[in-house]
């Protein structure tokens, strides 16, 4: 039996293509064209695989409609849609239950990969994780399709620069290696960012935290860096934000 899907958006060209290319991959579709019918034909979810939900509806917003539907059914697989959302939003979704992400425009290929590594991969608990941990975003595992695993960390070089290794696959694709890069002198200047002498979970917090890097950069160009590597140049307002929600966590755990 072909999984069921839920499209809920309000522009009527992309629903069609969106229903069209599912329904081309073998897939069954329904859609809704608002928040409140995309709940109502959602009902106790047990009809869905997957919804895929626009952020911005008319009337209720979709990451509203996303805790509605997580509230109903916290194993329901959801994608959420945005034209507009920054990796902020992508953050706020996850909290909220959200399985991915598609960033406006993609393509039909971007969509089925999305779609078939979301229905492919376990719906995980994390209501009890350690206090290095206790965010979503650092145990996140896939962003506009492409998942994420991290492989390990080279040797500091003679620059005093650090490299992580992670595997990027897009479903049914064989993973890329890449890396991500951190200059000696970004490791200073995030350390004098959070006001701390070391990072709030060790090591691992330098792991996460170019995990977060590359997760942006798939968020906003849907593809893997140029050559698989990444070098962290600059300390964004994302990674700030990102940085002060570690540290927030940090200090009331």
């Amino acid at each position: 039996m072909s999984a069921r899907i839920l499209v809920i958006d309000d522009e009527s060209n992309l629903r069609n293509m969106i229903r069209l290319t599912l329904q081309h991959a073998g897939y069954s579709v329904e859609i809704a064209e608002t928040g409140a019918e995309g709940l109502n034909v959602f009902g106790d979810g047990q009809r869905f695989d997957l919804v895929l939900l626009d952020q911005k509806l008319p009337g209720i917003q979709g990451t509203d409609v996303l805790h509605s539907m997580m509230k109903t059914n916290s194993e329901a697989k959801v994608i959420l849609i945005s034209a507009h959302g920054t990796m902020d939003l992508a953050i706020e979704a996850m909290h909220a239950g959200a399985s991915d992400f598609l960033r406006k425009p993609f393509s039909a290929v971007t969509l089925r990969n999305a779609v078939q590594a979301t229905l492919e991969r376990p719906r995980s608990n994390d209501s009890a994780i350690p206090v290095a941990q206790v965010c979503r975003e650092f145990t996140r595992s896939s962003v506009n399709g492409f998942s994420i695993d991290y492989s390990h960390e080279s040797e500091e070089d003679s620059h005093h620069q650090r490299t992580f290794i992670f595997n990027v696959s897009a479903a049914g694709g064989s993973p890329d290696h890449v890396e991500v890069v951190l200059p000696c002198y970004m490791t200073e200047l995030v350390l004098a960012y959070a006001d701390t002498e070391e990072p709030p979970g060790g090591n691992r917090f330098w792991q996460v935290f170019c995990e977060e890097a590359l997760a942006a950069h798939l968020w906003e160009h849907a593809s893997i860096p140029d050559g698989k590597s990444l070098i962290i140049t600059d300390l964004t307002g994302h990674l700030e934000r990102w940085i002060d929600s570690i540290l927030t966590v940090s200090m009331s755990a």
